[in-house]
């Protein structure tokens, strides 16, 4: 076989044979590293059931990223709890879902038509922000049991700058967890055919327990649109139990209970 021939030849099968390692190569590394993270995600996302609030429906529900008590009278979450992960951060763009009714809670959460044309949101308590590591986690956040009427300005204001506060402190601070929900109590307007209630206040509790010391911070936040910094609601955990109704540490022993409650160190949790 003349050198006319042999070259070209050997030319095209050095070709092919790079294009085929290098693409089955990288098909490999990326399964292989989309399995890591799905493994991690999952492990880093379950909530520690000691910081689990107490429940007054006797209805909780475990979701593979969050925890929620699903209250049937007001047809909302009164708190749902969540790990939020260094590991959690991300910036995955997806589409967005339609929100859906949660069928692991008794007889099915809320309806999402309650809302149309109710002049509320739909607001996250479990953020989707917060779940942008994988699109499960993500469309998870669309149950209506996730869900609370707010206020579209309070949902977009304030309360989206909380959460943002939130995702800004977790690489200082570590893994955080995380208990929010609206104030249920009886008398509230409500909106829909499932009589879904409004809340006049949202709450939400953080706390870090990777630190030299157990720390903790509580907001209680009017539902309305305010520009007022975050500091203002800052709120002691135990007014929030007040208001609320439940015990937020209800499994915790007494002497990391009493440092969590304890006054809060503003020069640790820097507030905008």
């Amino acid at each position: 076989m003349s050198r006319k021939i042999i070259y070209p030849l050997l030319i095209v099968l050095i070709v092919s044979g790079l294009y085929y390692f290098e693409n089955h190569y990288e098909f490999n590394k990326s399964t292989q590293t989309k399995e890591v993270l799905k493994e991690n995600d999952i492990n880093e996302s379950l909530f520690d059931k000691s910081f689990l609030p107490q429940s007054t429906s006797g209805e909780i529900v475990y979701h593979q990223f969050y925890t929620l008590s699903y209250s049937k009278k007001h047809k909302q979450a009164e708190w749902v709890a969540y790990a939020l992960h260094p590991g959690h951060l991300s910036d995955n763009s997806f589409d967005r879902p339609y929100f859906e009714i949660d069928k692991k809670v008794k007889r099915g959460s809320a309806d999402w038509r309650n809302y149309r044309g109710s002049g509320y949101d739909r607001g996250h308590l479990c953020p989707a922000g917060d779940r942008r590591f994988s699109y499960e986690a993500y469309a998870e956040t669309f149950l209506t049991s996730n869900a609370s009427p707010q206020d579209s300005k309070f949902n977009a204001g304030v309360w989206n700058r909380l959460e943002m506060q939130i995702r800004q402190w977790v690489p200082k601070t570590g893994e955080l967890y995380i208990i929010t929900g609206g104030v249920l109590k009886e008398g509230l307007n409500s909106i829909g055919k499932d009589k879904v209630t409004i809340p006049d206040y949202f709450f939400k509790v953080v706390v870090g327990m990777h630190l030299s010391e157990p720390k903790a911070i509580g907001f209680l936040m009017p539902n309305q649109p305010t520009g007022e910094s975050l500091s203002t609601f800052v709120t002691p955990i135990s007014q929030i139990e007040k208001q609320t109704g439940f015990s937020i540490f209800n499994n915790l022993n007494q002497e990391i209970e009493a440092q969590l409650k304890g006054p809060v160190d503003y020069s640790f949790w820097k507030l905008k």
